[in-house]
């Protein structure tokens, strides 16, 4: 299992992707899922993928080795993309190949085909984009509306960001979200686990402005869980307790009981 989420604000873009991969409960291994292609002054484009490693693993080889483009024989990479519409469409293609290629003995497996990656920077003169590419290679883009995209084990770690991230979050702010999330869905979920991997990427900057691994023992995270445990207690606690009143006889007879014997 995995989770990997990105935060596209006005100031600039958050990734993070843990490093758990569970193939049985007696084989647990650490593999990176947030990979950067990165030319500084050029171009910063991100990817965080979820699912099969192997199928993953694959579309990171088209990427970085080209794709042939069948109408006019010309080899593709991610470098040479020239906006980021073109380097989530290469991904599409590359998600496409492999399907081609392993989809039919993968979908006879027990694993079968899956994957979804996130990819996020900023080309050129282009803008910064955050995109969600499918297992059938399509892709949604983040906007200001809905400036946050999950992949993997997402639902423990949504609604932090659901009530908290607007595209008007700053940066760090962003991060610090994104971290309580991936902290909530560590918490609920033993297939997602440290090391966790992070990005920041800087409106119009075009390159990596932090690209951190954090250990199981780095201060920061470590304070910040412990907060957060302790911020939630307290705002339970500060919060009226319910005013329902205990079921009796003497109950208002207004209010219906609904209540069901044998």
């Amino acid at each position: 299992m995995t989770y990997c989420c990105g935060i596209l604000v006005r100031s600039g873009l958050v990734m993070i992707g843990d490093t758990r991969t569970n193939a049985g409960l007696d084989n647990i291994a650490t593999y990176r899922k947030l990979h950067i292609f990165e030319k500084p002054g050029e171009r910063i484009v991100a990817l965080a993928a979820a699912g099969n490693l192997a199928v993953t693993q694959a579309v990171l080889s088209y990427l970085n080795e080209g794709i042939e483009d069948p109408e006019t024989g010309e080899i593709k990479t991610l470098m040479e993309m020239p906006s980021m519409f073109k380097a989530a469409q290469l991904v599409g293609d590359a998600v496409r190949k492999v399907r081609t290629v392993d989809g039919p003995s993968l979908e006879l497996s027990a694993s079968g085909f899956d994957v979804s990656i996130l990819v996020g920077g900023q080309i050129g003169g282009g803008r910064l984009r955050l995109f969600m590419v499918y297992r059938a290679g399509n892709f949604i883009e983040a906007t200001e509306d809905t400036p946050y995209l999950q992949i993997g084990e997402h639902k423990y770690g949504k609604p932090i960001l659901d009530r908290a991230v607007t595209y008007e979050t700053e940066l760090l702010d962003a991060l610090k979200l994104g971290l309580i999330s991936m902290d909530s869905t560590m918490r609920s979920n033993l297939g997602v686990g440290m090391p966790i991997d992070i990005l920041t990427v800087e409106r119009d900057a075009l390159r990596a402005d932090r690209n951190i691994r954090i250990e199981q023992d780095e201060p920061y995270f470590h304070n910040l869980r412990e907060q957060w445990s302790t911020a939630l207690r307290q705002a339970h606690l500060a919060i009226a307790r319910p005013p329902y009143p205990p079921v009796d006889d003497g109950h208002d007879a207004s209010v219906p009981l609904h209540r069901h014997s044998a």
